[in-house]
């Protein structure tokens, strides 16, 4: 309430000034801290009326003024300002009079315990109707952006309602061959279908709203000349202008549909172990998240990494030490329930989802599975092989309901146990947050002085054509190192750059150099081309594009020489922004480069709406190409981005037994440490290939 953050602002209508002291005593005593001011004339009255105050005190009649013109003032002036009338006496005729008048109400002027609890009382309602306010026009605004939203999106979108359209944006409109979406207002939506189609799409209509109903059907459509096309309508419950009614979302459907759905499902599965991945994992969360906050749900989120998995790996090779990871997520389905949500997170860990249960009452759970994966001998290609893993567990609950937070939380504490001998596990303690939280400031002041005496270091790998292209390809890494000379984890220091507001900074000193360098380097007669990275920030700067084009002008640097890349994840995110600076990008001759390409759970989504030159496959689908699902899944991805005009990079090639396969499989460029690890120089022969 105003009244116990703040100083409320009273106004007094009253000729003397020492019945205006006891009223602002009073208040004072009563908790509230007052700022007051006894009106005098009419006149003084209006100058006060241009500000805001949060009460007035009113005497029936003044020397100047009664109470009945006074509040017919501020009415008249459209102020909300609650008005008390104090009278030497006051029956119930007087106090309907008031409140007829606008009044909020009319008290005997001794009343004073009364007086400050009809003061209390109205300043809590006009906080409630000063928050209304704002809520109101955040909503306003809200539904103007989603209005301009639908207005805008690419995508086909109408509301329904008892079967009649209600609303249609344009690209609906376009879809159906009407200049105009207005001409399809109050139109029957079975009119759109074909009729050999339009008895089920009634019954599918009828069903839709049941449980059992679905909310997608494939069916034929028509558009205005007759034309017949496939289509499929994607149903949800939503509201327009208030009334509630169907949102229809229509796509068309496509030669290379079936293939999407196919790898949309295979997107949300990792190929090796067969659990969910990373992205469908974090999608899931969502849900996990509601019902923490609005049922009191907790669910315990764990966070599993096999202890010097890296070192294994080199051990035993990456064909044992993949089949190593499958007969582990084999264990972990049969330990936990089926019902029990579980994904592959990254090379080396898988994440765990228990709901309904607190750590503390699911550590008992864990530290069995620790101990079986302890005790149990994995069989890898004829080898035995024990390992240990360290588990770091985070609560989702009301008070902790982020999962992204509990997530990172997870993660940091398995990183510490492994650093410390592994095999163990470990349980987010607030306390010890508040330790990690100190590091994490050094971390950023450490960025935050690197930036300042431009501390960072470039490096630069190759990327190798495998199709003949003889121009020089570099991808540029960014490296930091702390005061004793070691080298900070990207892994660390980009979001903990990220979460300081730093990382646009970032991204424009990585361009100012990497363009400084390029520059020199091309100046020697090489043909080089330099692949920059790029964070969301960058793609959230509005003159962002326009600052690259300065730089390049500065530099007298061909623009076509840069080839900007976006993370998929960030690409999706911000996916209107991506579209206008790419756009923007390639207007200047830029090239752009999407990496990561395969981990979203609709992968070609964003391809619809950006245009990119370059695709970098993820990982992922490289990871063992001994596997022949596995090879003929890269195919098919590499393929498809072919018939749309791209040029694929493959990453991690770490072995020449890769190059056939990747060859075969129709790649245009490689990356890897099997052909040079990035350096400080741009010294690789682009001839020896």
């Amino acid at each position: 309430m105003a009244n116990e953050k703040q100083a409320i602002k009273l106004l007094i209508l009253d000729d003397s000034q020492n019945n205006a002291e006891r009223l602002v005593s009073l208040l004072r005593n009563a908790g509230h801290a007052t700022r007051a001011h006894r009106v005098t004339s009419i006149e003084d009255l209006q100058e006060c009326l241009q500000q805001t105050w949060d009460i007035c005190l009113a005497q029936a009649e003044t020397s100047y003024l009664s109470a009945d013109d006074a509040i017919t003032l501020i009415k008249r002036q459209a102020r909300d300002i609650p008005f008390i009338l104090l009278k030497p006496e006051v029956d119930l005729d007087m106090r309907v009079d008031a409140l007829r008048a606008g009044m909020a109400d009319a008290l005997p002027q001794d009343a004073d315990v009364l007086m400050t609890l009809v003061v209390d009382r109205e300043l809590a309602n006009l906080e409630a109707r000063r928050q209304r306010r704002i809520i109101e026009q955040t909503l306003r605004e809200a539904e103007k952006r989603c209005q301009l939203l639908l207005d805008s999106s690419v995508d086909a979108i109408a509301y329904v309602l008892d079967g009649m359209h209600i609303y249609t944006n344009r690209a609906y409109g376009e879809m159906f061959g009407y200049d105009d979406p207005d001409d399809l207002a109050a139109e029957p939506m079975v009119g759109l279908i074909d009729a050999e189609d339009q008895g089920r799409f009634k019954d599918f209509l009828r069903n839709y709203s049941s449980p059992a109903g679905q909310n997608e059907m494939r069916c034929k459509a028509l558009d205005s000349s007759g034309k017949r096309f496939p289509i499929v309508l994607s149903f949800s419950p939503a509201s327009y202008d208030g009334e509630p009614c169907t949102q229809v979302v229509i796509r068309a459907e496509t030669a290379s549909s079936e293939f999407e759905e196919k790898l949309k499902v295979m997107a949300s599965r990792d190929l090796v172990t067969g659990m969910f991945n990373r992205a469908y994992f974090q999608e899931q969360l969502e849900t996990v998240r509601d019902q923490a906050v609005r049922q009191g749900q907790p669910s315990t989120l764990v966070y599993l990494s096999i202890d010097g998995f890296s070192s294994l790996q080199a051990d035993i090779g990456i064909g044992a030490a993949d089949l190593l990871l499958t007969d582990l997520a084999q264990m972990l389905r049969g330990h936990f329930s089926e019902d029990t949500l579980m994904a592959r997170f990254a090379d080396d860990a898988c994440s765990i989802l228990i709901e309904g249960q607190e750590p503390a009452t699911a550590t008992e759970q864990l530290e069995a599975l620790r101990a079986k994966i302890e005790a149990h001998l994995f069989e890898t290609n004829g080898r035995t092989v024990r390992i240990t893993v360290s588990m770091g567990v985070a609560s989702i609950s009301e008070t902790e309901a982020d999962p992204v937070e509990a997530i990172d939380r997870a993660h940091r504490l398995a990183d510490q146990l492994s650093n410390n001998g592994g095999n163990g596990i470990k349980v987010f303690n607030p306390l010890e947050e508040l330790a990690l939280q100190a590091n994490r400031g050094n971390l950023i002041a450490l960025i935050q002085h690197t930036l300042e005496t431009n501390g960072f270091r470039l490096l630069f790998q190759p990327i190798i054509s495998l199709r003949g292209d003889e121009a020089e390809n570099y991808e540029t890494f960014l490296r930091l190192l702390n005061h004793e000379g070691e080298e900070v984890p990207a892994a660390d220091f980009l979001p903990a750059a990220q979460e300081a507001g730093l990382a646009l900074e970032i991204d424009r000193w990585v361009i100012t150099q990497a363009v400084k360098l390029l520059s020199n380097h091309r100046g020697r007669g090489a043909d080089t081309h330099l692949l920059l990275n790029l964070s969301a920030a960058s793609l959230q700067e509005a003159d962002m594009v326009e600052w690259i084009a300065a730089k390049l002008k500065e530099a007298r640097l061909p623009a076509d020489a840069i080839i900007f890349q976006f993370h998929d994840a960030d690409v999706n995110t911000y996916l209107k922004q991506a579209k206008m600076h790419t756009e923007a990008l390639h207007q200047m001759h830029c090239k752009v480069s999407i990496s990561h390409f395969g981990g979203a759970l609709n992968p070609y989504a964003a391809l619809k709406h950006v245009h990119a030159d370059y695709i970098k496959i993820d990982g992922s689908f490289t990871r063992d190409l001994s596997d022949e699902k596995a090879v003929a899944t890269l195919k098919e991805i590499i393929s498809s981005l072919h018939s749309q005009g791209k040029l694929t990079i493959v990453p991690y090639v770490d072995s020449a037994a890769m190059m056939p396969t990747l060859w075969q499989a129709g790649a245009n460029y490689i990356q890897g440490h099997y052909l040079q690890a990035p350096s400080d120089s741009m010294n690789y022969d682009f001839s020896a290939d």
